[in-house]
């Protein structure tokens, strides 16, 4: 048995046969057809109106949707463990032009209430320190343990209250949904959240990630922020024809639950040495 990364997986073959499927000629950049069917089928999911964006890898995603919530001379508050912290090569300082990570502690990598005003209280209300603009959270997080609707709410509160965005890395957001069984709604945009990162790549697809907005005024500047980072594809619909493979008829939804369940036969296999249980 190999254990590799989700990242060197298979493309799971309903992507690559939507991937033969599009290629035909239409028209450049997002403008094609199935680019189009993008915010429709994102607001279909979450029941709600989105924007919705695609871009070939999860720190660009992750990036553009802190950009979108922060200024330059803002911060963001996250977990020391975070993505954007540990495995994205500062590209969420570069591609907001220089804004802060404030890094706030969590078991199993999941921030709560409490340690995010532990990190906010501790920050001076002055013009010599970069203050928060955004609170940032990854579900399912870097070891596998996941955000309940009703915990997601709680965050969604406190930076409701303290004028913070909310962003979600949603890298194994399927992952999340198949574990809970919730819906995508309570747990994005009813408990609080602006963008969503809808992770593709670790969930069956090639090279294609979503950006989420549930507020879609927020989509338009980072069009352009898309375009000077360099993730305006030429042929985007390839990227569109991923990710719409895998919403049509709940596929990523089955290739989530069937990577949890081989997930939960390593860890029966593995128990006395997990780092936390299985979710």
């Amino acid at each position: 048995m190999r254990f590799l990364s989700d990242n060197a997986a298979s493309v799971c073959p309903e992507v690559m046969a939507a991937l033969m499927a599009a290629n035909t000629a239409d028209a450049a950049y997002d403008g094609d057809a199935l680019s189009r069917r993008l915010d429709g089928a994102f607001s279909d999911l979450f029941g709600t109106e989105v924007a919705a964006l695609w871009v070939s890898s999860g720190t660009a995603a992750n990036s553009l949707a802190l950009a979108a919530l922060v200024q330059p001379h803002q911060a963001v508050i996250c977990h020391e463990e975070a993505h954007i912290q540990g495995d994205e090569a500062g590209a969420p300082e570069f591609y907001t032009g220089g804004a802060k990570l404030f890094l706030a502690r969590g078991a199993g990598a999941k921030l709560d209430p409490a340690g995010i005003e532990a990190v906010a209280s501790g920050i001076r209300n002055d013009i010599h320190q970069a203050q928060p603009a955004a609170i940032a959270i990854t579900n399912a997080t870097e070891y596998g343990l996941v955000y309940t609707p009703d915990e997601v709410a709680a965050i969604g509160d406190l930076a409701k209250r303290r004028g913070l965005g909310l962003h979600m890395d949603g890298a194994r957001f399927a992952n999340a949904v198949a574990a809970l069984g919730a819906s995508p709604a309570d747990l994005t945009w009813r408990a609080g959240v602006d963008i969503l990162s809808f992770g593709c790549v670790k969930n069956g697809g090639l090279s294609a990630e979503a950006l989420i907005f549930f507020k879609p005024e927020q989509a338009q500047a980072t069009r352009y922020r898309r375009k000077r980072a360099g993730h305006l594809l030429s042929k985007g619909r390839f990227a569109a024809a991923q990710i719409l493979a895998l919403l049509d008829d709940g596929l990523w939804l089955r290739n989530a639950r069937a990577a949890n369940a081989a997930a939960a036969h390593i860890a029966n296999a593995a128990r006395d040495r997990l780092l936390y249980e299985v979710e």
